[in-house]
């Protein structure tokens, strides 16, 4: 199964998506302008578009001769159920 996902991942059939500190992932969406943003409560993954005219910056100053294929963003926080929960624990009774 393994060798399946790399071998999509590298023909651009699927994209593999491994955030610090989770188990590798792979995805359909491929190709467009997205990020992901991970719960740091329970690990849940979602999709955000990149917004037009408002990308994070995504260009070196300088690449160290690297020649840089892609860059990838990530952002942490709560989803809405975590952020609930904390909100209400948080709350005094």
């Amino acid at each position: 199964m393994y060798d399946v996902l790399h071998v999509l991942t590298d023909v651009g059939l699927v994209r593999r998506i491994e955030p610090s500190g989770s188990v590798a992932r792979y995805e359909l969406r491929v190709g467009d302008n997205h990020h992901h943003v991970v719960c740091r409560a329970c690990g849940v993954i979602a999709d955000v578009d990149g917004a037009v005219g408002e990308a994070p910056c995504l260009t070196v100053s300088d690449d160290g001769g690297f020649v840089v294929e892609e860059a990838e963003v990530i952002y942490w926080g709560l989803c809405p159920d975590c952020s609930t929960s904390h909100t209400s624990r948080k709350k005094p009774r």
